[in-house]
């Protein structure tokens, strides 16, 4: 019997099936981690942190490839249609995985069932945001100047379905404010006509919009956390403003094709987890105020299923119209 054989045999005998020998031989060259947006964001840095990490744990190279498009649709499909073999990998945000089944009419894909989830890996809240010298600078100030004049207030977002723009209308919804959406190309075209004045307010992810409000280009109005942000302790949550169930948590986490062998997925999470868990990485992380989850497969699907299931409710509640991918 050749050796390749006597592997398969003894692989056998012991009980790991065929399935624990790929995950003896995983990976069996470069993997690749498709970002579903382009370099710079919290998503590629979450990325190529487990790269790094996963590259040394295995000694096998872990490459970046940022395939942004269609909110992240086009990297999640590419994943999807891979071979469930561990070899390609996706870094999932919560803004494509689970509000694009209620935003988009007709998904080639089914996130639920067509991925597997490997590790929930960070997390990060949004804050509200305004030109310095906008009118308001607390929520229950805003929802009155609204309300002063319905239908003449804006809301600029990155795009339409993105989180920017759910929490928008999730602050309509809770509050009758009305807000008009108003979607733009990315975040930094959104936040030029917001300290322009162009636009009223916008949701902007913490880490991203730090830089802004620090340099005095835009005031923070209220954070949309469960306790406020340690970048940004004297702006208060939504829900200590008077808004209740405001409350928005983004995350990014590693997910592979379904079918995906679990021992193959057990690896990578362990590996993953070690590497989140690095005294240096953490710390990396807190100063740019992402929150190291680090948590495992169970974890993760407990976590998509409730959001999707929050996000298609305040579709829903909302009347935001579904569109094609």
């Amino acid at each position: 019997m050749k050796v390749g054989g006597w592997i398969v045999a003894v692989a056998l005998v012991l009980g790991l099936g065929i399935h624990g020998l790929a995950a003896v031989d995983y990976p069996s060259g470069p993997v690749r981690i498709l970002v579903q947006f382009p370099p710079g964001g919290v998503p590629d840095l979450a990325g190529r942190t487990l790269a790094e990490g996963l590259t040394q744990a295995f000694g096998k190279p872990f490459v970046v490839q940022n395939l942004p498009g269609a909110n992240g649709n086009i990297a999640t499909e590419t994943v999807v249609k891979a071979d469930p073999d561990g070899q390609t990998l996706l870094l999932a945000t919560s803004g494509s995985i689970a509000m694009g089944p209620a935003i988009y009419a007709k998904l080639p894909f089914d996130p639920e069932k067509d991925l597997a989830p490997v590790t929930l890996a960070v997390s990060f809240d949004f804050v509200m945001l305004a030109a310095p010298d906008f009118a308001a600078s607390s929520p229950q100030e805003l929802i009155a100047l609204a309300k002063a004049q319905p239908g003449k207030l804006t809301f600029a977002s990155s795009g339409y379905g993105s989180e920017h723009h759910l929490s928008g209308e999730l602050f309509n919804v809770l509050t009758g404010a009305g807000l008009v959406h108003i979607p733009y190309k990315g975040f930094g075209p959104a936040t030029v006509d917001v300290m322009a004045k162009r636009v009223d307010v916008m949701f902007g992810a913490i880490p991203a919009a730090l830089p802004l409000i620090r340099g005095g280009k835009m005031k923070a109005i209220a954070v949309t956390g469960t306790s406020r942000s340690a970048a940004l302790p004297n702006v208060p949550t939504f829900e200590e403003a008077g808004v209740k169930g405001l409350v928005v948590h983004s995350w990014a986490g590693l997910m592979a094709p379904a079918r995906t062998p679990q021992p193959i997925v057990d690896k990578l999470n362990a590996a993953a987890i070690k590497t989140l868990r690095q005294p240096q990485i953490s710390e990396r992380f807190a100063a740019m105020s992402l929150n190291v989850l680090a948590q495992g497969p169970s974890e993760f699907a407990a976590r998509l299923d409730q959001d999707t299931k929050i996000w298609a409710k305040v579709v829903k509640d909302a009347g935001i119209k579904q569109i094609a991918q």
